[in-house]
C-alpha cells in the first residue's frame, strides 16, 4: 500500500498542508463503511474484526481504505447470538458493552 496505514498519514503535515484533504477522509470513511457492511452482512458467515483502528486501515495510491490484521477476527453465523469470549482488541478502541459483557457483535466494530 503506497500510503501505508491511516495512523501514519492522519496527522502528518507536508509542505503542501495536510495530505488528507476532506475528500480523502470521506473516501476513507466510505470505504471502511463498505468493508464493514460486507463483513457484517454480505459474507456467507458474519465476520467481526474486533481490532479496527487507524494502524489497521491501509491506504492505496488513491487513498482507498483496505482493512488489515484479521488475527482477532471471529466468524459466526448470521442471526445467531454471539458466544461469550475473552475480550480482545486494543484498549481505547473497544466498545464499553464489549468490555462489560465480552460478547463480540458487529456493534463493537462500528464503535471502533
Amino acid at each position: 500500500m503506497p500510503h501505508g496505514s491511516l495512523d501514519k498519514v492522519l496527522y502528518v503535515e507536508s509542505e503542501h498542508g495536510n495530505p488528507l484533504q476532506w475528500s480523502y477522509r470521506y473516501n476513507i470513511a466510505f470505504g471502511l463503511a463498505s468493508v464493514l457492511t460486507y463483513l457484517h452482512q454480505e459474507c456467507e458467515q458474519q465476520v467481526i474484526h474486533r481490532d479496527i483502528k487507524a494502524s489497521n486501515i491501509m491506504l492505496d495510491g488513491n487513498y482507498n481504505a483496505r482493512l488489515g490484521d484479521f488475527r482477532l477476527a471471529r466468524i459466526m453465523d448470521h442471526g445467531k447470538s454471539p458466544v461469550s469470549t475473552l475480550t480482545a482488541g486494543t484498549m481505547g478502541y473497544l466498545a464499553p458493552e464489549y468490555l462489560q459483557y465480552g460478547k463480540a457483535t458487529e456493534k463493537i466494530d462500528v464503535f471502533s
